[in-house]
């Protein structure tokens, strides 16, 4: 290190600020002089040029830069799956930053129109990325749904196989201004777990106008879930307009148009809306229309909501209405029902019902009794919906053991219930290779006014308890069954529909709904408490 002499009267403040002075400027040189043979070279002052050092030749000054820190992950709802740090500034959403696509990508323009909106920046359509710009691009061999979104250079890129995977880095990216203004510098690899993340809901019960299910939706988009379920018919009310049957739907209902307005804004988000017609339960809107079709016992006394499965009619009534709405409704499922048929409520099917009985014999051979007759039902209407493209949803409890008839292997279970007696426990569908999926009614279910000991389900009970694999009660299913099990989906039943308005539905249904995304996402024990979690969600969510 080049030593400085201090000399002449220099004392006390003067002496110590020339120290300080001299000393800053060995520092900032890294202790080496910066030229020879001037005053400036660092010599002492009243130094000969022959007294100082000899050199190698000068470096230039480096220019000063600015550090940071690792990034860490952003803070997003559903949490991402991986997160490479780096250092950088991230990225904010200021001039000149706007959405581009990329040339082989121009699918991506409704992605990249809505993030625009969202972000506050301009959508510049199909154009090569500037600088401070997000550019979408399709691309990569990941997983369906799968994206990869890099921050670097100040621009950011999101990529995926598909436009729905694009579409969710879009969500992350969102959230992630919206949380703390930025996003992270880095790369972000993310993926579901599971493939089927919903929310169903009960308009039969209580009637949902579409403005509200359209929020619902959109509220649904950014927590990455993908799977609407429309339960819109029941013994209190069938609310979308029929052309087939008009006779049957009740004064508050959607329109065919509001419907179409619906699965528009559905098909935006990359969420499936999948209708439910439930039978041969819960058809009373059917049967006020359609008496002589409704379930009577062997004292004639009719069972409310239930089908009479033995006459023809019934069944031509009910397939009129899945082609029907099979046609209105584009996505991959329609849900069929068969739960909580009342004829097999009773000790006796056979003697409480013996029309039931006479028709399964005389279907599938002396050895067929009711629940035959109920399972070939379902086939059969499974079979309707499988005609017109779609796979076959049905609730656990139309699922028999022990038959003359077995439940057709394409159809997917919906597991809600273990309650009933008698009632299959999960682990035995799986043992069949039956496809599940979750809306396990100890956590799934919010029903209104609660009925049966159903209790409002809370947040946090399903972010630290529950996960795809706790199918019935609060018991996970052994692991090796995890790849059956399709995902799940958090469920409104309006019981007692005037129990709570719409906007309160709305309200209590958005913290459940946000725990059960983040488990459909990433079934893993999450790295924030619930605390963290609850604060993090309304400074992220929409």
């Amino acid at each position: 290190m080049m030593r400085y002499s201090i000399r002449g009267p220099h004392k006390g403040p003067a002496l110590l600020a020339t120290a300080v002075a001299l000393a800053t400027v060995a520092a900032c040189s890294g202790g080496s002089p910066s030229g020879s043979g001037s005053s400036s070279s660092g010599t002492a002052p009243g130094a000969s040029a022959s007294s100082a050092p000899t050199s190698a030749a000068p470096s230039p000054t480096p220019t000063p830069t600015r550090s940071y820190p690792l990034s860490t992950a952003p803070r997003t709802i559903p949490a991402v799956r991986d997160h490479e740090a780096a250092r950088g500034p991230g990225w904010k959403p200021a001039a000149p930053a706007g959405v581009v696509v990329a040339a082989n990508s121009p699918g991506l323009a409704d992605e990249g129109r809505l993030l625009a909106g969202e972000l506050g920046i301009p959508y510049r359509g199909t154009a090569a990325a500037g600088p401070g710009d997000v550019e979408l691009a399709l691309g990569g061999t990941g997983a369906r749904e799968s994206y990869t979104l890099t921050v670097r250079d100040g621009r950011v890129r999101i990529t995926g196989p598909d436009e729905a995977g694009v579409f969710y880095g879009t969500r992350t990216l969102k959230q992630s201004v919206k949380g703390t203004g930025a996003m992270p510098e880095g790369v972000v690899t993310d993926a579901p777990a599971k493939p089927q993340r919903g929310l169903n809901v009960d308009i039969a019960r209580k009637f949902f106008t579409a403005g509200w299910i359209e929020d619902r939706l959109r509220e649904m988009a950014d927590l990455k879930l993908n799977q609407f379920g429309l339960h819109f018919s029941d013994d209190q009310g069938f609310r979308i307009a029929s052309d087939s049957h008009p006779e049957i739907v009740s004064a508050q209902h959607l329109s065919k148009a509001e419907v179409r307005r619906i699965l528009a804004l559905a098909q935006t988000l990359h969420i499936t809306v999948v209708p439910e017609i439930d039978s041969p339960g819960h058809l009373g809107a059917v049967l006020r229309a359609h008496p002589d079709l409704q379930l009577r016992n062997v004292q004639g006394v009719p069972r409310q909501g239930a089908i009479d499965i033995s006459k023809p009619a019934s069944a031509a009534i009910v397939d009129d209405l899945l082609r029907e709405y099979s046609q209105l409704f584009p996505g991959g499922w329609f849900h069929v029902g068969a739960d909580e048929y009342q004829a097999l409520t009773v000790r006796s099917p056979s003697a409480s019902y013996p029309q039931l009985a006479a028709a399964a014999r005389q279907k599938y051979g002396a050895q067929a009794g009711v629940q035959d007759l109920a399972e070939g039902w379902l086939n059969d209407r499974a079979a309707v919906v499988r005609t017109a493209g779609k796979t076959a949803k049905a609730w656990n409890d139309g699922f028999f053991r022990g038959g003359v008839v077995t439940a057709d292997q394409g159809i997917e279970v919906e597991y809600w219930t273990g309650k009933e007696i008698g009632a299959r426990p999960p682990a035995e569908y799986l043992a069949e290779g039956r496809k599940v999926v979750n809306l396990n009614d100890e956590y799934l279910y919010y029903v209104l006014g609660e009925p049966n000991d159903f209790t409002y389900p809370t947040g946090r009970r399903i972010y630290e308890q529950w996960t795809p694999r706790v199918l019935r009660g609060t018991t996970p299913v052994a692991a090796r069954y995890d790849a059956q099990i399709l995902g799940g989906r958090f469920a409104v039943w309006c019981d007692l529909a005037g129990a709570q308005t719409p906007a309160q539905v709305a309200a209590g249904i958005r913290m459940p709904l946000t725990a059960t995304a983040q488990k459909l996402w990433d079934a893993r024990t999450p790295t924030l408490t619930w605390d963290q979690f609850r604060t993090l969600a309304p400074q992220v969510r929409g």
